[in-house]
């Protein structure tokens, strides 16, 4: 019985396996990282990110070896991390489901688990390419914030409208704002539009740009 509960509370790991342990999540969060490249759809890939995915798979692991199956080092553990507060947002619901991917991974190369983490980690990874690839929204119809700044508060009504309806599915005017600079009196509107044929964006950008007393047009992507 004495035995029994001392293998409960003792959980013992060679440096040999601690590394094998570590590299695999090293394996194991390079492909998600690079899983994570290819299915990214976003306009704000941040290189950052997809270090930490990488980190995590092996923090993760290590964890789990220091916990082993002693229950007051895992609640010990538990009253540690409840100190931290994570206050960055994450837009993205990708990119939350790529920090559990991680975490699972992590888990099991922590456990020892090598075949389970590797063949997980490309089957799920596989499985995200082939879904991205198959329900990935369509560029043309995403949403984008248009900003175009007119110089002078005299605008001549309907003046972006006939550029617009060329190259533009949908568009509704959200925002006009009167201003004044070194130039004078100026006014900036912004539309919400769904481009027909996102290459062409640029030819609608110069065109709007050489309409009478148009001084700037910005093209943004809207990911709120």
């Amino acid at each position: 019985m004495e035995q029994q509960l001392e293998n409960i509370f003792i959980f013992r790991i060679t440096p040999a396996e601690a590394l094998t342990n570590l590299a695999v999540a090293l394996i194991c969060g390079i492909l998600i990282s690079l899983f994570y490249r290819a299915t990214y759809k976003g306009v704000s890939y941040s290189s950052h990110y997809v270090i930490s995915v990488i980190m995590l798979a092996m923090i993760t692991a290590l964890v789990i070896m220091v916990i082993g199956n002693n229950l007051a080092r895992a609640f010990g553990l538990v009253g540690a991390m409840s100190i931290i507060r994570f206050r960055t947002a994450v837009k993205d619901t990708q990119d939350i489901m790529y920090i559990f991917f991680s975490l699972a991974a992590g888990l099991a190369c922590g456990a020892g688990m090598y075949a389970i983490a590797l063949t997980g980690t490309l089957f799920i990874g596989f499985s995200l390419m082939i879904a991205t690839a198959v329900y990935a929204e369509n560029p043309a119809k995403r949403e984008y914030l248009l900003q175009i700044v007119h110089l002078g508060s005299r605008v001549e009504k309907d003046l972006f409208n006939k550029v617009l309806d060329r190259y533009v599915n949908k568009y509704n005017l959200v925002n006009v704002k009167n201003l004044t600079d070194d130039r004078g009196e100026i006014m900036e509107f912004s539309y919400y539009i769904m481009l027909k044929k996102e290459g062409r964006s640029p030819q609608m950008i110069e065109e709007l740009k050489k309409l009478p007393n148009v001084d700037k047009v910005n093209l943004f992507f809207d990911e709120e």
